[in-house]
C-alpha cells in the first residue's frame, strides 16, 4: 500500500527562480523559509518510510521508486507519487512497507519547468555513480562489534599528530601485499607486509605512533566512474556529488549502497582498534557542477553565493561556492557533520578552502560537535582559492583564526618558510639554505601565537600573531598538494647529494614535529615519498599516486627517525605545551645566534615531563657551528641519531652539524 502524508497545508507557491541569466536581478534570498525541522531526508523503518524535502520554490515534487540503481523506466517501483508541501517550503511524503534496499529520486517542476530527477541531498547511501539514493536500514550496515566501537583516548588537541593519507594510493600496489587493494578493506587489512618483510598499510601507521590518520575525501565524489573500475582512473576526490554517502569505487561493490557503509565503518573499527582517530577531508565549499548539482535541481540559486550579476561567484576555483550563511546550507552543513560522527564515530574533520565558509557557521559547527565529541580535531585551509561575495570580514580566514572556537588553520608560513614558496619551485626555504627565514621558522615553532622574541616584520606572510592558541595551528612541510617535500628539494637544490637533501629533508620534519602547533604529515614522507616530480597529481594515476612500499625498505632510517621523533614528541610534553601563556613564559629563543640557525630553550618545570630542560638548535647552514652552553646538558638528539636512554653529557661548547638538529636535556 502507498500513502502519501500531507503536512500543514499546502502554502502559497513563492515564485521560483533558475539560473540566473546576466540580465536578471538576483532574488532575495533572506526572505526564504527558514525551518528547524529534524530528520530530513530519508527516514526509514520497517512499516513505513518518510521523505523530508526541502523546495520552497517547487510547484510539485515527485517522488519515484526503483528495484536498481541505474536502470529505465522499466524498473520503477512507483512512478509519479506527489509529495505535499508545508509553510516552511519543506515537502513530505510517506510510503507504507518496508523499502530497505530500493532506490528512489525526485524531481521538482519549477517555473513550469521539470528539472533533473537527482537524490536526495541528504542520501545515506546512493547506487552506481551516485545517480539515485538508496533507502537503506542503517542497523544492517554496522559491522560486527560496531557497538561496542570507541575512538582512542585523547587527552588534548594538543596531542594530536596528524597522517594525511588518501584511500586508494595506501594499497593500491601489490608491494603493499593487502588482498583489497585501493579499497576501504584494503585499508582496514592487518598484518600486510612489503617484499622485505616490512609492515605496510595500517600497522605501519600505527607502528610510526601517529595519533590521527585524516582520509582524503571518503565521501561520493563524481570524477570517477564507478560502472567501469575496471579501466585506470583516479581522482583526490575534491568534487562533491553526495555529501552522506561513502565512496563507491573504495567499495567491494560500488552498486550496493549498503556496502559502501558497512566497509567505511570497517575501517574506522580498524582504526580505533589500532589506536587512531580517523578525521574526514570534507568539501562543503563547492559542488561538482553547479546549474546540474542535486542542491540547484531543488532549490536553484539557493545553496550558492552569486555576483552581481546574478552569475555563481568562483571563490573554491572550480566554478562556484556554496552559501554557508545562508541558513539552509548552514543547516546541512551541520546535521550532514553530526551524522558522520553519529553513524560513523568520525574524530575530527578537516576543511577544504575553509574560508569560504563564515565565522558563524564555523563556530556554530565546534559547538555543536563538541556536544557529541568534546575531543574533536577540527582544522582547515584558512584561505579561498578567489574572491568571494562574503565580506572579508566574515570569512574563516587564517588572519581571523582568533575568533574561530578552538578551530586550527594550516601554516603557510612555516611550510614556505621551511621549504620555499609553493609558487616559485626553485625557491629554497629555510632547511634548504636560504637566508633570513628564521623569523618564520620561529612563528611556526611558537604556533603562530604572540610571543615577545618574533619579528613579526620578518616573517613571511602573516605580519602578526593569528592563533589564540598553539593548537590552533597546524605545522606542516607539505600535503596531497603541491610537490612532496622530497620532489621540491630534487627541484630546488638540483646540485645537492642524496645524502645532503636527506638531511635538508629531516630537518624541515623536525621543526614541524617539535613546534608547540599539531604537527601533520604527508602519507609516505617517512620514506621520502616522490610523486616523480608532479605538482598537482589530483588525477594523475597509480604510477604517480601510489605509494611505494619499497622505498621503506630502501629508507630505512628515515623511517625509524620518524619513529624515534614521534615517540619523542609523545614522550615529553614540553613540545606540546597546549597554551599560549605556557608558550609564552617557557620558551625562550636563545640570542646572537648566526645567520640560518634558530635555536631555543624549554622550561619543563611548567609540565609533568621529566625533563627540567630542553633545548632545540636547528643549524640550517651546510658546515657546523659551536655555540657556548650555559652548563652541562645531555644529549637526546644528534646527527639524526636518538640517544636519550644512553645520552652522552656536553658543557661549555656545544658542536651542531651541518644541516642537522640537536636536542639537549637536563633532568629534574
Amino acid at each position: 500500500m502507498i500513502r502519501i502524508y500531507k503536512t500543514l497545508s499546502i502554502a502559497l507557491i513563492i515564485s521560483s527562480l533558475s539560473v540566473r541569466s546576466e540580465s536578471q536581478t538576483l532574488p532575495d534570498y533572506s526572505s526564504f523559509p527558514v525551518h528547524n525541522v529534524a530528520n530530513m531526508g530519508v527516514n526509514y523503518s520497517t512499516l513505513q518510510t518518510t521523505f523530508r524535502v526541502y523546495a520552497p520554490t517547487a510547484q510539485n515534487l515527485v517522488l519515484r521508486l526503483y528495484k536498481d540503481g541505474t536502470g529505465g523506466d522499466d524498473d520503477f517501483l512507483i512512478s509519479q507519487q506527489y509529495f505535499y508541501k508545508s509553510k516552511n517550503g519543506t515537502w513530505t511524503a510517506i510510503i507504507d512497507g518496508d523499502w530497505h534496499g530500493k532506490f528512489f529520486t525526485y524531481q521538482a517542476r519549477i517555473d513550469s519547468k521539470w528539472h533533473d530527477e537527482v537524490p536526495d541531498i541528504y542520501a545515506h547511501s546512493v547506487g552506481v555513480n551516485g545517480k539515485r539514493g538508496m533507502i537503506v536500514d542503517l542497523e544492517r550496515t554496522n559491522p560486527v562489534g560496531w557497538e561496542k566501537d570507541q575512538s582512542p583516548a585523547l587527552k588534548s588537541v594538543s596531542d594530536a599528530i596528524i597522517y594525511e593519507l588518501h584511500v586508494r594510493d595506501a594499497t593500491i600496489m601489490a608491494q603493499s601485499g593487502a588482498k583489497h587493494a585501493g579499497k576501504f578493506l584494503g585499508l582496514a587489512e592487518k598484518g600486510t607486509k612489503n617484499a622485505a618483510g616490512l609492515s605496510t598499510g595500517i600497522d605501519h601507521i600505527k607502528e610510526l605512533g601517529v595519533s590521527h590518520v585524516h582520509l582524503l575525501p571518503v565521501f561520493d565524489f563524481a570524477s570517477v566512474d564507478e560502472s567501469k573500475l575496471d579501466q585506470p582512473q583516479y581522482n583526490w576526490g575534491y568534487d562533491p556529488l553526495n555529501y552522506n554517502t561513502p565512496e563507491g569505487s573504495y567499495a567491494t561493490n560500488a552498486a550496493d549502497g549498503i556496502t559502501r557503509i558497512k566497509e567505511l565503518k570497517t575501517l574506522v573499527q580498524a582504526m580505533h582498534q589500532n589506536g587512531l582517530r580517523v578525521v574526514m577531508d570534507v568539501v562543503y565549499n563547492h559542488t561538482m557542477t553547479a546549474t546540474n548539482s542535486y542542491f540547484n535541481q531543488l532549490v536553484p540559486g539557493y545553496y550558492y553565493r552569486q555576483k552581481a550579476d546574478g552569475s555563481f561567484s568562483d571563490a573554491s576555483g572550480c566554478g562556484n561556492e556554496t552559501a554557508s550563511d545562508r541558513p539552509m546550507y548552514r543547516k546541512f552543513m551541520l546535521e550532514s557533520l553530526k551524522y558522520w560522527v553519529e553513524e560513523y564515530h568520525i574524530d575530527g574533520f578537516r576543511f577544504d578552502l575553509m574560508a569560504i565558509h563564515d565565522i558563524e557557521t564555523m563556530n556554530d559547527i565546534a559547538t555543536e560537535l563538541r556536544k557529541l565529541k568534546p575531543s574533536i580535531l577540527l582544522y582547515g585551509e584558512g584561505w579561498t582559492a578567489g574572491d568571494s561575495p562574503l565580506a572579508e570580514t566574515s570569512r574563516a580566514l587564517k588572519k581571523y583564526a582568533q575568533q574561530l572556537n578552538g578551530i586550527a588553520v594550516f601554516s603557510d608560513d612555516i611550510r614556505d618558510g621551511l621549504k620555499g614558496s609553493v609558487f616559485e619551485h626553485k625557491d629554497r626555504g629555510f632547511a634548504s639554505g636560504k637566508p633570513q627565514m628564521e623569523e618564520s621558522v620561529k612563528f611556526g615553532i611558537v604556533g603562530a601565537i604572540e610571543h615577545p622574541q618574533i619579528d613579526y616584520s620578518k616573517v613571511n606572510y602573516a605580519k602578526k600573531a593569528y592563533a589564540a592558541q598553539p593548537s590552533q595551528m597546524i605545522a606542516y612541510a607539505e600535503c596531497h598538494d603541491n610537490h612532496t617535500l622530497w620532489d621540491r628539494l630534487t627541484i630546488s637544490v638540483p646540485g645537492a647529494s642524496e645524502a645532503d637533501k636527506i638531511k635538508m629533508f629531516l630537518l624541515a620534519q623536525t621543526v614541524v614535529l617539535t613546534s608547540q602547533g599539531i604537527p601533520f604529515l604527508h602519507a609516505g614522507a617517512e620514506f621520502l615519498r616522490t610523486k616523480q616530480g608532479e605538482e598537482n597529481s589530483y588525477k594523475s594515476g597509480d604510477a604517480i599516486n601510489a605509494m611505494d612500499w619499497e622505498r621503506k625498505t630502501t629508507y630505512k632510517k628515515v623511517n625509524q627517525y620518524f619513529q624515534g621523533l614521534i615517540k619523542l614528541r609523545k614522550t615529553h610534553p614540553v613540545f606540546r605545551l597546549g597554551n599560549a601563556e605556557l608558550v609564552q613564559k617557557n620558551l625562550v629563543f636563545l640570542p646572537n645566534l648566526q645567520e640560518n640557525v634558530v635555536g631555543y630553550q624549554l622550561n619543563g618545570n611548567a609540565t609533568t615531563d621529566r625533563w627540567k630542560n630542553a633545548m632545540v638548535v636547528h643549524n640550517a647552514n651546510p658546515y657546523p657551528i659551536k655555540m657556548e652552553l650555559p652548563g652541562s646538558w645531555s644529549v637526546a638528539l644528534r646527527q639524526q641519531k636518538f640517544a636519550e636512554n644512553d645520552a652522552k653529557a656536553v658543557r661549555d661548547v656545544l658542536t651542531i652539524d651541518g644541516i642537522d638538529t640537536v636536542i639537549l636535556f637536563q633532568t629534574k
